[in-house]
């Protein structure tokens, strides 16, 4: 059963500040390590806040030794009530930028806020102290990790960041995004547009289409979360990966798939047609936007593919 922290002696107290430093040192050192690939000056700037906690930790033990002995007792933060818990965002990889340093902000502030509560819930005026002069050493924390910040992470070292951050964005969000859009877009309309001509009724055709966008958003989303876990190609997580890709692949879909809830088909059949010519236009933008691709390429290269595919589609639903 966890202790309530007015309960602690001031032995106990600084044992807990010193389990506190300990790790959160070794948690900047994984911020560190998981960013070191992607966003080398950043990980320089945790490297340089470990060394600093490291510090406040062996001057702890040594004030610890000197004003009660050589033991220092094992308490931890689980063992306390309503003391801080870390989330474990250092097992993601790659590590995102903006994730670590707003955890860095909540870390310090729940630190400090924490000793500053205690302050009001302690009596001797020695533990009092020792929890002032803590809650001050998170204070500085703070102001050492802005200043490292300014020294480390200069104009330049910032650009070159947010390009590498841009990069992971189109591994980990727009490529799967955009490569479920076109597999929904293009290969759902044959069956679609088969079944329309073969059937010549809306909502048969609607059917079809729903339950090949369905089908394909699922054969998709679990293709690319198979296809490697990101720990090699920094694609992020493969679940992440799949559900984005295959939430696409059934948007893409079900985008020319919805008009054939009109009952009358010819006029279901040329809204269905003006939405493929829109998904076609949107997908080259992306391909252009995001893929650096010339827009005149982008867009033959997937108008091609779509109107093959659409004439398909009617042939084999018209034989």
């Amino acid at each position: 059963m966890a202790k309530k922290f007015s309960q602690l002696t001031e032995p106990e107290i600084l044992a807990l500040a010193i389990a506190l430093e300990e790790e959160d040192s070794r948690i900047y050192g994984d911020f560190a390590e998981g960013l070191r690939q992607d966003f080398p000056a950043s990980a320089k700037l945790f490297d340089e806040m470990q060394a600093e906690e490291d510090g406040h930790r062996r001057s702890l033990i040594d004030m610890f030794r000197a004003r009660f002995g050589e033991h220092i007792p094992l308490i931890r933060r689980q063992d306390i009530q309503g003391f801080v818990e870390r989330r474990p965002v250092w097992r993601i990889r790659p590590l995102g930028l903006n994730i670590v340093r707003k955890q860095v902000e909540i870390m310090e502030l729940e630190t400090r806020q924490f000793y500053e509560r205690a302050i009001a819930r302690v009596s001797d005026a020695n533990v009092r102290k020792l929890l002032g002069d803590l809650a001050e050493v998170e204070r500085r924390h703070s102001a050492i990790a802005e200043s490292l910040e300014k020294q480390i992470l200069t104009p330049d070292v910032r650009t070159e960041e947010e390009a590498a951050r841009r990069r992971l964005y189109l591994l980990q969000v727009v490529q799967p995004g955009l490569a479920g859009l076109m597999d929904g877009s293009v290969s759902t309309l044959a069956p679609l547009f088969a079944a329309a001509f073969a059937t010549h009724n809306s909502f048969q055709a609607f059917l079809v289409g729903l339950a090949a966008s369905v089908g394909a958003g699922i054969s998709m989303g679990f293709a690319e979360a198979l296809s490697d876990d990101g720990s090699l190609t920094g694609r992020g997580h493969p679940w992440g990966r799949g559900l984005i890709t295959g939430i696409m692949t059934t948007a893409g879909g079900i985008g020319h798939t919805m008009p054939f809830l009109i009952p009358n088909f010819h006029l279901a059949f040329i809204v269905a047609v003006i939405i493929v010519a829109a998904e076609l236009a949107v997908i080259s933008y992306i391909r252009h936007r995001y893929m650096d691709t010339p827009l005149l390429s982008a867009a033959f290269q997937v108008v091609v593919g779509g109107v093959l595919v659409f004439i398909a589609g009617i042939l084999i639903g018209s034989s």
